[in-house]
């Protein structure tokens, strides 16, 4: 059996997104948040009043663990669910004031900020750039 071929790329990527669930969700739960749910709230502020269905597939999760986190969210105050004026057998899903409260929204910045010290802007556009390619890389191997 051969070797693996080392992917550096990835290697650090996996570690990345380890050390940013661990360390945001230690730092988040002082205000009931999650790296998962802060990810959902930041969709639904630039999406308010949108459907469940439609708010998992803009944040890329399943519905289940979806509906996991709007439940949590209901409950610590930070989203409520309204029938939908598009159809009434539809629960639309918005953001209430605690999301938008300073605290809440000083938090987010103040840790996107943190994580990006010293990274300047050219540098971060290139990163996007080059994750964007894995992204597409990733959807392509599902299509037949």
């Amino acid at each position: 059996m051969s070797p693996l071929t080392p992917s550096p790329l990835l290697d650090a990527l996996s570690k990345v997104v380890r050390e940013l669930r661990v360390h945001y969700d230690q730092n988040a739960q002082a205000i009931g948040l999650s790296l998962a749910r802060v990810q959902v709230l930041m969709v639904l502020k630039r999406h308010d009043g949108i459907t469940q269905a439609d708010l998992a597939k803009e944040v890329g999760i399943e519905a289940p663990t979806l509906k996991r986190h709007i439940d949590a969210l209901e409950a610590a105050g930070y989203l409520e669910r309204r029938p939908s004026d598009a159809d009434s057998r539809k629960r639309a899903l918005f953001v209430t004031q605690r999301a938008c409260d300073p605290q809440t929204l000083g938090f987010i910045q103040n840790m996107r900020r943190e994580l990006l010290v010293g990274i300047t802007d050219q540098e971060q556009e290139l990163v996007c750039a080059v994750l964007e390619r894995i992204r597409q890389n990733a959807a392509d191997l599902t299509k037949p």
